[in-house]
């Protein structure tokens, strides 16, 4: 495959698994086109044309002219510059990698990544909070995100890939909104009555199975085992944590049960005190199952596929 490719794919899969509908993200899509038409040209220079085809700021090729060939991947959930000279040190030893994938940004990626946190608007609005409401619970979280990865140093792996001329990549909200989906849909299949249940479907799942022996599975940090699950809420998508001001408002939507990647203590307390159960299915291991449905389908084009940077392979292709 080409590296054009794979950016294509990632982009294509996370609108078809985007819990807002792929109906909706064209048309943000055709909207942001036309805000950039009726822009100056002077603004026109300092925009990032990349979001007229693709609405993940936090996915991107971040090194890497794309019409190279990749046959061989080393992806992970991390990557910085140990990994990429990892990569170069497998390609000295005879086993060449032909770009490097991380799941978390890197670069300008991460830079804008609190720009795909507005999904958790719409995320919130299907759920039966008011658009208005989730817009402004929203609107501080996201500033304060912006300005948390403002002073980080963004571009060190980037410069790496440079310098060892490895394409980079990373693929974000795609891979999270195909984790999202595969639990939303297996959750539903399985209909689980108590919290306990909600905990042993995931770890029927390879990824969280692997990371029960790693003291890295599922946790109920909310709730307890006997409680009845309710509808369950897949919050695994949007960027990163968003307003504990949010829980109030999902508990009188209806939401019974929150399965989640992570949580701060902060939001876990907004969460108790409004009697929400709260699994969080843990970090890594849900990463690396969005990853995993994404590498699939590099490895089904005839892509061999490398983990390190602390992902868990398991392949669906057999």
């Amino acid at each position: 495959m080409l590296i054009q490719e794979i950016y294509q794919l990632a982009v294509e899969i996370g609108i078809a698994s985007d819990p807002r509908g792929a109906d909706q993200v064209r048309e943000d899509l055709e909207r942001i086109k036309r805000e950039y038409e009726e822009k100056p040209a002077r603004e026109k220079e300092d925009f990032d044309t990349e979001r007229l085809n693709n609405p993940y700021s936090d996915t991107r090729v971040l090194y890497g002219d794309g019409q190279r060939s990749v046959q061989r991947v080393l992806a992970g959930i991390d990557i910085d510059g140990a990994e990429m000279l990892l990569a170069d040190r497998l390609t000295e030893r005879g086993n060449p990698i032909d770009m490097v994938i991380s799941h978390h940004p890197e670069g300008k990626a991460l830079a804008a990544l609190h720009e795909v946190m507005h999904l958790q608007e719409d995320i919130l609005h299907r759920l039966g909070v008011p658009i208005n409401v989730a817009e402004g619970m929203l609107s501080e979280r996201i500033r304060e995100v912006q300005r948390a990865v403002m002073p980080i140093n963004h571009n060190r792996a980037v410069d790496m890939a440079r310098l060892l001329d490895i394409p980079l990549m990373c693929v974000h909200t795609p891979a999270d909104n195909l984790v999202t989906k595969y639990l939303h849909n297996l959750i539903a299949e399985r209909k689980p009555r108590t919290v306990g249940d909600v905990v042993e479907i995931l770890k029927g799942v390879p990824e969280f199975k692997y990371a029960v022996s790693l003291q890295a599975g599922p946790q109920i940090i909310c709730g307890s085992k006997e409680r009845r699950a309710g509808k369950v809420f897949v919050d695994m998508t949007g960027g990163t944590s968003g307003s504990e001001n949010s829980y109030e408002k999902l508990a009188q939507a209806g939401v019974g049960t929150i399965v989640g990647m992570h949580m701060s203590d902060k939001h876990r307390k907004e969460a108790e005190k409004n009697h929400l159960n709260v699994i969080i299915a843990g970090h890594i291991a849900s990463d690396s199952l969005g990853m995993n449905l994404f590498l699939d389908r590099l490895e089904a084009g005839g892509v061999s596929i490398i983990p390190c940077g602390g992902m868990y392979r398991f392949s669906r292709n057999e």
